[in-house]
């Protein structure tokens, strides 16, 4: 129901979407509990959909450059984080997103198993707190078919993480 509606309103506006966290994991064959939705939308959409979300009874909690977290009073309406992409970023990330099905019926882009990591990258370098559970997605996307292990470590190089990524594949061991 939630994501129906947030997908609704985004497609009806032309703003790009992918979904990211566990669902986008999910949708490559790596299941993890989760307690919210994360979708990753372009940054030129953000006002129009804080105003819809707004709207729907969503209270925001937290928002920051790339970021905003919202929690609905009403339990089957959850805990929503987006996540804002822009210019030469948005292009990459919403240009390799590719349909998948995301749940019996349900099919919504999702983003390349290296984006993904790229995201987890990001959260770790941002949040250290999610280290060890970000860690274990990159491992479990480290062991999908047809990834491209250099992309992956190129951005946790980015973010000073490249002795990270490499004890992973190391770990990982021969593909």
């Amino acid at each position: 129901m939630v994501l129906g509606e947030i997908v609704r309103f985004l497609s009806e506006r032309g703003i790009r979407y992918s979904l990211a966290g566990a669902v986008a994991l999910h949708a490559h064959g790596i299941s993890r509990a989760t307690q919210d939705l994360d979708i990753a939308v372009d940054e030129s959409g953000r006002a129009a959909l804080l105003s819809h979300l707004a709207a729907l009874g969503y209270t925001k909690l937290h928002e920051s450059e790339g970021f905003s977290n919202h929690h609905h009073p009403e339990a089957q309406w959850g805990r929503l984080d987006f996540i804002y992409l822009e210019g030469k970023t948005a292009d990459l990330f919403f240009g390799g997103a590719k349909p998948a099905e995301v749940f019996h019926g349900v099919i919504l882009p999702v983003p390349r198993p290296e984006h993904l990591a790229a995201m987890k990258a990001q959260a770790i370098k941002e949040t250290p707190s999610r280290t060890a559970r970000d860690l274990a997605d990159v491992a479990a996307l480290l062991r999908l078919p047809g990834i491209d292990e250099a992309e992956m470590r190129r951005y946790f190089e980015r973010h000073g993480l490249a002795a990270r990524f490499d004890e992973l594949v190391r770990q990982r061991g021969p593909t």
